[in-house]
């Protein structure tokens, strides 16, 4: 398979899963910029913004935001988010398969977005990716 997200979508290359449904998959980046650096992917390939019908971006990006509240409302305490799409090449995009970038940030952190695309580790992305599920399942609980 020569998408690495088809690849972890069919579950033949590791991430750590942060939200999954029928049509969309969410996962920790493996060169986050902050920590809980989501990236949220529909499981449908396509490339870009060209090609991506309007009712999956709408998806994604409805995902995103449940993600961004997720990280406000955990113990990663997110202040804000970037919330990205990068759009061929040129905007950044390493990976051809369409996805957004949901970023949680502190109030003085001073990174700078296009600064913090070099590569970064969190020290435990197994944790992170607990502590947003579970601040998930809480959001989902409350409104019901």
């Amino acid at each position: 398979m020569s998408c690495i997200f088809c690849a972890v979508i069919a579950g033949e290359a590791p991430a750590v899963r942060v939200y999954e449904d029928d049509d969309y998959l969410a996962i920790l980046d493996i060169r986050p910029i902050v920590r809980g650096h989501t990236l949220v992917l529909p499981k449908l390939h396509t490339v870009d913004l060209t090609d991506t019908p309007p009712e999956t971006l709408a998806g994604i990006v409805t995902i995103g935001q449940r993600i961004a509240q997720a990280a406000r409302s955990s113990e990663l305490k997110a202040d804000g988010n970037n919330i990205v799409i990068n759009d061929g090449k040129a905007a950044f995009q390493s990976v051809f398969h369409i996805h957004l970038h949901v970023a949680p940030r502190q109030d003085g952190d001073k990174l700078s977005f296009a600064k913090g695309l070099v590569v970064r580790r969190d020290p435990d992305r197994e944790a992170t990716g607990r502590i947003l599920r579970d601040a998930l399942a809480e959001l989902d609980a409350a409104k019901e």
